[in-house]
Parts: C-alpha cells; sequence; structure tokens
C-alpha cells in the first residue's frame, strides 16, 4: 500500500514560514547592529541635546513646578527611537539639588525637536539655597544639566547650562541722604535728630536666622544731651512677616555730635520658604519693607520719652530666574538676556536711581559653538557645545549702582533676589 502524500505538504509549509521568521529576525538584528555601528563610527549622527528651556508653573505652598523643554537635534533624516531614549534633567544653585526628573521613552523626529516634561523644586529647600547665597557674598552658581542617553549606542549627549547670579539685597538697608527726625512733641522744636546716614552688612546667617549688621548714624542738633533707649522694627516680605523685634542698647548722643547707634535686625530664616511662594505668585516680585522706630529721652526738654517712627525702608524686588518670564515664543534659542526687572524702594520720599544690574537671565539654551549673551551688566554668558556636545554659560555680574539707594529709591537689581 503506498502512504499518503497529504501531510508532508504542511510541514513543508511551516518549514518555509520558519524560516521566513529566522530570515526576518537576522535582517532586524543586522538593521539594528547596523545603524548602532554607524552611529557609533560617525556615519550616522546621534541625537543630541542643543538647549534647554525653564519657566515656572504651578506653586503651592510645598513644591514649585518646574516646566522645561528640552531642544533635542537629531541629524538622521528619519526619528529615532530605536533602543530607547532617556532624557534627563537636573537644576542645582550652590550644589543644593532644587529639582531633577527623568523622561524613558523619548521619542525624536529628524531635525529640532522639543521634549516637554516638569519637575517639583521642594520649597523647603529654599531656606538653604538663602544661607548658601548670603553665606556666598549673594551669589548663586546656578545649573542645569540636561542630557539624552541612548541605549542602542551607549552614548550619552549632554548640555550644562551656568549661570553666576549676583545680588545686593543688603544695600536696601544702606543710605546716604540726611534724614531729620521729629518727635512732634509739644515742648520741643523739630527736627530732635538728623538720621545722617544708615551703613548696613550681613552678619551671622544660618538655618534659624539672618542677620543684618547695622549701623545708625545720628546727630544731636540739640543744646542737651539725648539718649536712644530702643530701636524697634519689623520686616516683611509681600507681607509675610519674616523678622521683628528690638535692635539696639542705650546710646547717649552729646549736644551737637555725631553717634554712630549700631542695631543688628533678623530675618526668620525658616519663613523664607513661605516668601518664595508669594514670590511667585506674584510673577517673582516682593515687595520688601522695614518700618523702624526710635525711643528717645527728651527729659532735659522736658517731654520725657517719646517714640519717634523712621519712614520704612522698602524696595521692591522683581526678579526672573530663567530669564523667559517675559519671553512671548516660549523659549529662548541663542541668548540670555535676562533683565530681571527692578527694585524700587523708598524711605524718604526721594526718587533717588540705583542701576544694580545682577542680570538672572535666562540659562533657557545652551547652542553648541554660540556665544550666549546677558544683558545688562550681569556679564556674558558663554555657551560652548562643540565636539563634546556641553554647554555652558556664565555671567560676570557687575553691578554698578550709579547712585546709593535711599530706603525709598529706586534701584535696578537682576539676579534671584535683587
Amino acid at each position: 500500500m503506498t502512504a499518503s502524500p497529504g501531510p508532508s505538504a504542511p510541514r513543508g509549509r511551516t518549514d518555509r514560514a520558519v524560516s521566513t521568521v529566522r530570515v526576518v529576525a537576522v535582517v532586524a538584528v543586522v538593521l539594528v547592529a547596523a545603524v548602532g555601528g554607524a552611529v557609533a563610527l560617525g556615519v550616522l549622527g546621534a541625537p543630541s541635546v542643543v538647549g534647554v528651556d525653564n519657566r515656572f508653573g504651578d506653586v503651592t505652598n510645598e513644591t514649585t513646578t518646574v516646566q522645561s523643554e528640552l531642544i533635542v537635534d537629531n541629524p538622521n533624516p528619519f526619528g529615532v527611537r530605536l533602543g530607547g531614549l532617556t532624557a534627563d534633567y537636573g537644576v542645582t544653585m550652590n550644589g543644593i539639588t532644587m529639582a531633577d526628573g527623568e523622561k524613558e521613552g523619548v521619542r525624536v523626529t529628524s531635525g529640532t525637536t522639543s521634549i516637554p516634561f516638569e519637575t517639583d523644586l521642594d520649597n523647603s529647600k529654599i531656606p538653604a539655597w538663602w544661607v548658601s547665597h548670603v553665606r556666598d557674598d549673594e551669589h548663586t552658581d546656578l545649573r542645569v544639566n540636561a542630557d539624552v542617553r541612548s541605549s542602542l549606542v551607549g552614548r550619552s549627549y549632554t548640555t550644562q547650562v551656568s549661570r553666576d547670579v549676583d545680588t545686593s539685597i543688603v544695600s536696601a538697608f544702606r543710605t546716604d541722604e540726611p534724614t531729620p527726625l521729629n518727635a512732634n512733641a509739644p515742648l520741643v522744636s523739630d527736627p530732635v535728630l538728623i538720621l545722617e546716614r544708615t551703613e548696613a552688612d550681613w552678619g551671622t546667617v544660618n538655618n534659624d536666622t539672618t542677620e543684618v549688621e547695622m549701623t545708625l548714624y545720628l546727630t544731636n542738633p540739640k543744646s542737651y544731651p539725648i539718649v536712644i533707649s530702643e530701636i524697634g522694627y519689623d520686616i516683611s516680605m509681600n507681607d509675610v512677616a519674616v523678622g521683628n523685634g528690638t535692635a539696639a542698647r542705650s546710646t547717649t548722643i552729646p549736644p551737637g555730635e555725631t553717634v554712630p547707634v549700631e542695631a543688628t535686625t533678623a530675618i526668620r530664616t525658616q519663613r523664607l520658604d513661605e516668601w518664595w511662594v508669594s514670590h511667585l505668585q506674584r510673577n517673582q516680585v516682593t515687595d520688601l519693607r522695614m518700618p523702624f522706630s526710635l525711643v528717645v529721652d527728651l527729659s532735659d526738654a522736658g517731654a520725657g520719652e517719646r517714640r519717634i517712627p523712621l519712614d520704612a525702608y522698602q524696595r521692591t524686588v522683581e526678579t526672573d530666574v530663567f530669564g523667559t518670564k517675559n519671553a512671548s515664543d516660549g523659549g529662548d534659542t541663542g541668548t540670555a538676556d535676562g533683565s530681571d526687572g527692578g527694585d524700587t524702594g523708598t524711605a524718604d520720599g526721594s526718587d533717588g536711581t540705583d542701576d544694580d544690574a545682577d542680570t538672572a537671565g535666562g540659562e533657557s539654551t545652551a547652542t553648541p559653538g554660540d556665544d550666549t549673551t546677558a544683558t545688562p551688566s550681569d556679564g556674558a554668558a558663554t555657551g560652548t557645545a562643540g565636539s563634546d556636545p556641553t554647554g555652558t554659560t556664565g555671567d560676570d555680574p557687575s553691578a554698578t549702582p550709579t547712585s546709593t539707594p535711599t530706603p525709598d529709591g529706586t534701584t535696578t537689581d537682576d539676579g534671584l533676589l535683587s
């Protein structure tokens, strides 16, 4: 009997199907290897980060959202997802990690692609940053690191953008215009004292307090001694109370003499995370106020003790941390023109002007081979990524005041704080 040939036909088709699958798999492996090898050898280009754009998003009591866009250049004529791409991002201020994040499964088209993502800045780190900023003579090294890693070729392409942010906050507490102080007492003619000038510098700065050591130069125009028994103060930033107290010991000013009276005021450092929230909620604007009062003894004139209020030291602080606050197109692809707005402050009704150009400008983009420029006088930010795709921008801040701010004059500071 002859066996039926029927069953052999399906087996033949199955063998051919298996063979086809094997061929396709081999071809796929070869293609992946070929693409990877071509990229590794430079025949095809690998995607690289050419810039990063940042801005603040939602802010709560606990966190601040940083909205970012990585600008990735893919020199290939086709999109890339083979082997997977991962984008990493981080922001540090004086070495303190403020925000970081990662995005996997990134796909980039041919040419330039914007990769949007969000990270959270921990507001509880603001006091630590503040301490580092003040201790370093009001200087912050702001760094934004971004890179794209390809598991296909085992390579990472990085851009680092850095900015030197310098401010002159303490200058808000300095004056050089004589101010008459009136007691408004029935038996005493005014003024009873003249505040010639005020000097101020940072004192002890730690996680609890930030001290401002002030010296008030007071002249006694009377023919009898006047005793200063107390100097009271309150400090607020956007109506957030950050400090108050009594700041001086008893000092006698002889008739016709000028005497330096020392007073140490203190900001409560741990209140600054609450201030930070208010600063961002007001589009990076802060109203800083510090009203003073003196308690003087006018017993020799028959008027007893009198409290004399001084005009408040005040300043409006406007910042532009990433340099993109006023960008209409949501990005800055070549220049970090980060004018950080103005500080206006008065204590005597005058309209003095002080241009402290401490630009915090836009570290938004570092472009390989481009020189990134920051204006005004916060210096130049230079971004270089060349063959080693690492872009670095840096400000050379030089804040040159055109006049000393009276506590109610006008200053312009460009930086994290001004």
